[in-house]
């Protein structure tokens, strides 16, 4: 893990969330300055609204969230679209593919699989950095050349495992 990087799991851990926040945004900057891209201001704010949680968000609750922004201009979906694809592209953010949602990503940049912990009562999703290499050899043993690779776990989080009765 690098200096930079969040600890794994920290949607479910205490800690300082508008420095996760802005720790994320100087991260995703930085980098596409280094990848020489435009993290124009319509990627900035997708991204932004996707850093206020730790919980994912559909396009069109994103959308919802822009054009309460900026009330004066309606925003249409295809803007938010090509927003979320090139920040799904550079490693920014994370589909959760069983929730049709998006998350920012805890380790920006990184193209490898993501693993994630979804809590089915607060909705709050934590990125794990595990190795999927085990998965990953299977795979190559079957002759199988692996694209993309995602697992999402399902169940309860420690904080709402309190509140059951």
């Amino acid at each position: 893990m690098s200096p930079k990087a969040q600890p794994p799991g920290i949607a479910f851990r205490k800690h300082d969330h508008r420095r996760c926040q802005r720790q994320l945004l100087a991260e995703a900057t930085q980098l596409c300055a280094e990848r020489n891209l435009r993290l124009t201001s319509r990627r900035r704010q997708v991204l932004e609204i996707l850093l206020a949680s730790h919980q994912p968000m559909g396009a069109y609750d994103i959308l919802a969230k822009l054009n309460r922004t900026a009330p004066n201009e309606q925003i249409a979906p295809p803007i938010v679209y090509r927003a979320l694809e090139f920040l799904l592209g550079e490693g920014l953010i994370h589909r959760i593919e069983s929730l049709n949602a998006f998350i920012s990503c805890a380790h920006p940049g990184h193209r490898c699989g993501a693993q994630f912990l979804i809590c089915r009562d607060c909705d709050q999703v934590a990125e794990l950095e595990v190795s999927d290499n085990g998965l990953l050899a299977e795979a190559g043993s079957l002759g199988f050349a692996v694209d993309h690779s995602v697992v999402e776990i399902t169940g309860v989080c420690a904080e709402c495992q309190k509140h059951v009765g």
